[in-house]
């Protein structure tokens, strides 16, 4: 099954979607995602995640899985402000479930193949170094994908490695300058996927309602994001397949606006926050507001990840996902992805 993993914020918590006495609760909820980079800056909080645990110190179950993002966006131009033996304290001490090395090198599409070549040199310097204990060494797609393939498994220790973290697809996906094309990015993943059977693969950034039937069908087993709460701060909610919609006017954000057919389907929406407030809960601003729309996000998403498991399992899922995807710019390369899959 694909693990959905909530990313989140440490200036605010909320909603606590794993708490079983919270009215957010989500218990299709398996796993969250926080970032070194939060507790970095906020060095008390550090301290206190060191000295109580991370799911402690959270008041997360242990049940729910804890990744840690090591934060390497955060530290793009910040050299020399992350040392490696911070993070290493923080891992031992914190105890997260899941985490990558201490330091990737992020190539994107803008950079020249030069500066893609020193991001792979630097990240796989930082793969080697920490290809002991529970570190997850992280690959990137762009254009030396083959060459990090061939590295991972020229190291004995690497290729033995149970997991495997896919970086670098946030900013092709969102078509940035010289991005690759999508076809290429699914190419890229699919190839991964080949070269590593035995490994849980994660990918970072794409936990979307369309992106997550992607990372399904891909084979994928875990991705992350965190959209449920960007979109929800923004007045945004999303719908099964039909994608983000503007619900909230706050002032300086803008977006599409739900029809009726989509209000009426909000109205008969099962999340909790829904099922709590309705609409007018949705559209409330503050905190309030802002708990139901990324209790809404996230359900929405959990959601879609159960009903592709449930119609894959069943052998359906080629014959239905067309009714259930409407109006994304990503069903194109899904049905490659299920003509690709048929063809098999």
């Amino acid at each position: 099954m694909l693990d959905i993993v909530a990313g989140l914020s440490l200036k605010n918590l909320k909603p606590t979607v794993w708490d079983k006495n919270s009215p957010y609760y989500l218990p299709e909820l398996q796993a969250v995602m926080v970032s070194y980079s939060d507790f970095h800056a906020m060095k008390q909080r550090r301290e206190l995640a060191m000295q109580q645990g991370l799911h402690r110190y959270l008041g997360i179950p242990k049940r729910i899985k804890i990744y840690l993002d090591n934060g390497s966006f955060y530290f793009i131009g910040r050299e020399g402000e992350a040392p490696a033996t911070e993070y290493e304290e923080f891992v031992r001490d914190a105890k997260p479930d899941w985490y990558p090395i201490p330091r990737d090198f992020i190539p994107t599409p803008k950079m020249k193949r030069k500066e893609q070549e020193t991001c792979f040199d630097r990240t796989m310097e930082v793969n080697r170094a920490y290809d002991y204990d529970g570190y997850v060494p992280v690959v990137h797609i762009s254009g030396f994908l083959q060459q990090y393939t061939a590295a991972i498994k020229a190291s004995e220790k690497l290729k033995a490695k149970p997991s495997l973290a896919l970086g670098g697809i946030v900013p092709n996906l969102l078509k940035t300058k010289r991005a690759m094309a999508l076809k290429d990015v699914l190419a890229h993943l699919k190839y991964v996927r080949g070269e590593f059977e035995t490994q849980r693969l994660h990918v970072f950034g794409i936990g979307g309602t369309a992106t997550v039937h992607i990372a399904a069908l891909l084979g994928m087993d875990s991705i992350d994001s965190s959209g449920w709460r960007n979109r929800a701060a923004r007045g945004i909610v999303q719908l099964p397949g039909s994608g983000d919609r503007m619900i909230a006017n706050l002032g300086k954000w803008r977006g599409r606006k739900p029809k009726r057919k989509e209000v009426k389907l909000l109205n008969e929406c099962g999340c909790p926050a829904c099922q709590q407030s309705g609409i007018k809960g949705l559209r409330a601003k503050g905190i309030e507001g802002f708990s139901n729309r990324a209790c809404h996000n996230l359900w929405v998403v959990l959601e879609e990840a159960k009903w592709i498991k449930e119609q894959m399992k069943a052998e359906e899922y080629a014959a239905c996902y067309k009714d259930r995807l409407d109006n994304t710019i990503y069903l194109p390369l899904i049905e490659h992805l299920v003509d690709l899959l048929a063809k098999q």
